[in-house]
C-alpha cells in the first residue's frame, strides 16, 4: 500500500461511524475533537479545518490542503425514579421501572476539509452530526403512554468559504444541508379508556357492536395496551456566518451566527391493536371505536440558532487562554404537533416551549514539548426545559456542568491526533408531565397521562480524530 493513500483511507474509516446522541436540547454535544477538548472553547484558536463548524472566518489561517477526521463516543448513564405516574383517569399506570433505557455507547463522526485557494480565499467543507437522541423504555414502563421509544438522527453537510480582508479581519460563510430523520412510539391506554367508560351507553354499545360481530365482550376485562408509531424524515437548508478579527499574533476575536433550519418531517403513523386482546373481532372494533387509522405522519419544526463571542490569547510559548459564550435561540422549538394528514383525527401535541439558553466555556492550551500539546476546558451549558411540567421523556434534560481534557500528538510534520475526554454531570431532573388530550376526546390526539419522577443523568464523552496537512 502507498503511504500517500494512508490519510484519507483513516478519514473515510472514521468518517463511517455514525449514530445520535444527545446534549443541551437535542443538540449533539461535541462536532470536533480539537475542540471537545477545550470543553468548546477554542473557536477563536482556529488551528484546524474543524473551524468551519465554530467559525468559518477561521479557515483564514490555514494553509495547503488539510483534512481533520473523528469520531467522539458517548458513554451514557441514566436513572429514572417513578413518583406516582397515573392515566388520564386518575389511577397508577401500573408497569415496571425504567432500566437501561439509553444505550451503552453512541459514535457520531466528524469530517472537515479545507483548501487554501490563494492569499485571500479559503474554502472547505465540513460534515458532521448536529442533533440526536435515542431513548428506549421499553413497552411496558410506568411512563409508556407518554413515550415507549424516541430516536433521532441528522447529518449536516456544510460547504463554506472564509475572504481575508487583510491581516486584522477575516470573514467567513458557509451552507447548511441537513438530513434529519425521527422516529417515535407510545402506548395507548385501552385499560384505562374502558374503564372510563363503564356503565355509559358508550360502553354497552361497544359490547352489543363486539357480540353482533360474534366477539365476547367479555375479554374487555382482559383488555392490554395498544401501541402507536410515528416517523418521519426531511431535509432542511441554513447558512452560517463568521468574521475573525486578529489584533495581533498572539490575540484573536471572533463572531460566528448559525441559522435556524426549517423542517417538514414526513413519514408514516401506525397503530397497532393486535395484541389488546385474544380475540380478533374485539380488537378490530376497538380499534374502529379508537378514532385512530394508519395514516401519513407531519411534523413541522425550526432548529435553534446561535450566536457565538469567543477570544483566543497565546500568553507565551508554552500557554494559551480562551473562552466562548454562545446564545441559542432555543424558543424556535416550540410544542411538537404530530400531525395526521388525510385523517379527521386531531394532532397529538407534545408541550415544550423551550426557553433560551446561554453556554459558556473555558479553556486552555499547554506545549508540554514539540510533539504534545495539553489541552482542557470546564463549560456550564443551561437547558432549554423551563421546569417539570414541562419536561418530557422524550428529553429529560437539565442544567449541566462539563469538564474536558485533551491532548493533540504530533506524528510527523503533516500527520497528528486529537485526543478528548469530557465528563457531564446533570442536575437531577425532575418531571412532573401532563398530556392535555386524553383518549376518549375527539379533536385531538393523547392519552392524558401524568408521569412523575427523577432523572440522573451523566455521561462521558470519548473523542479521536486524526489530522492531515498535504
Amino acid at each position: 500500500m502507498q503511504h500517500k493513500y494512508l490519510p484519507l483511507i483513516i478519514a473515510a474509516a472514521l468518517s463511517a461511524m455514525s449514530v445520535g446522541a444527545q446534549a443541551s436540547g437535542y443538540r449533539f454535544g461535541s462536532q470536533s475533537v480539537s475542540g471537545q477538548g477545550t470543553a468548546d472553547s477554542n473557536a477563536a484558536e482556529a488551528n484546524d479545518a474543524s473551524t468551519i463548524f465554530y467559525n468559518p472566518a477561521g479557515l483564514s489561517r490555514l494553509d495547503g490542503l488539510q483534512i481533520t477526521a473523528g469520531a467522539t463516543v458517548v458513554v451514557p448513564h441514566s436513572t429514572f425514579t417513578d413518583s406516582g405516574s397515573t392515566r388520564f383517569t386518575g389511577t397508577p399506570t401500573g408497569g415496571t421501572a425504567a432500566n437501561d433505557y439509553v444505550p451503552s455507547s453512541v459514535t457520531a463522526p466528524s469530517f472537515y476539509l479545507s483548501k487554501k485557494l490563494n492569499d485571500k480565499w479559503t474554502v472547505g467543507v465540513g460534515m458532521f452530526v448536529p442533533y440526536g437522541t435515542k431513548i428506549n423504555y421499553g413497552s411496558e414502563w410506568t411512563g409508556r403512554y407518554a413515550l415507549s421509544d424516541v430516536k433521532l438522527e441528522s447529518i449536516t453537510l456544510n460547504p463554506s468559504a472564509s475572504f481575508k480582508l487583510d491581516e486584522h479581519h477575516a470573514f467567513g460563510f458557509g451552507i447548511d444541508a441537513e438530513f434529519m430523520k425521527a422516529s417515535l412510539g407510545q402506548a395507548v391506554d385501552v385499560p384505562g379508556s374502558i374503564a372510563a367508560l363503564r356503565g355509559t351507553p358508550q360502553a354497552a354499545a361497544l359490547a352489543q357492536q363486539i357480540g353482533l360481530l360474534g366477539g365476547d365482550p367479555r375479554l374487555l376485562a382482559t383488555a392490554k395496551d395498544a401501541h402507536g408509531s410515528n416517523d418521519g424524515k426531511d431535509w432542511g437548508w441554513g447558512f452560517n456566518l463568521g468574521y475573525m478579527f486578529t489584533l495581533d499574533k498572539d490575540t484573536r476575536f471572533g463572531l460566528s451566527y448559525r441559522s435556524s433550519i426549517s423542517h417538514k418531517l414526513r413519514g408514516s403513523t401506525v397503530w397497532d391493536f393486535s395484541n389488546v386482546t385474544t380475540s380478533p373481532i374485539v380488537n378490530g372494533v376497538l380499534a374502529k371505536t379508537s378514532n385512530k387509522a394508519n395514516s401519513a405522519a407531519l411534523v413541522e419544526l425550526r432548529t435553534p440558532e446561535t450566536l457565538s463571542a469567543n477570544v483566543f490569547h497565546q500568553f507565551d510559548a508554552k500557554w494559551a487562554g480562551m473562552a466562548d459564550v454562545t446564545f441559542v435561540r432555543h424558543n424556535r422549538m416550540g410544542d411538537l404537533d404530530i400531525q395526521f394528514p388525510g385523517t379527521s383525527e386531531g394532532a397529538e401535541v407534545i408541550r415544550q416551549q423551550w426557553k433560551n439558553t446561554v453556554r459558556v466555556s473555558l479553556g486552555g492550551n499547554y506545549a508540554y514539548n514539540e510533539n504534545v500539546t495539553l489541552r482542557a476546558g470546564i463549560a456550564y451549558d443551561e437547558s432549554p426545559v423551563k421546569n417539570a411540567e414541562l419536561t418530557h421523556p422524550a428529553l429529560p434534560d437539565s442544567d449541566r456542568m462539563q469538564y474536558s481534557i485533551g491532548a493533540n500528538w504530533k506524528l510527523d510534520a503533516r500527520s497528528s491526533i486529537d485526543l478528548a475526554y469530557s465528563f457531564l454531570d446533570f442536575k437531577d431532573a425532575s418531571m412532573n408531565y401532563t398530556n392535555k388530550c386524553n383518549p376518549l376526546m375527539t379533536t385531538c390526539t393523547g392519552n392524558g397521562e401524568t408521569t412523575r419522577g427523577t432523572y440522573k443523568t451523566h455521561l462521558s464523552l470519548i473523542g479521536i480524530a486524526y489530522n492531515y496537512k498535504f
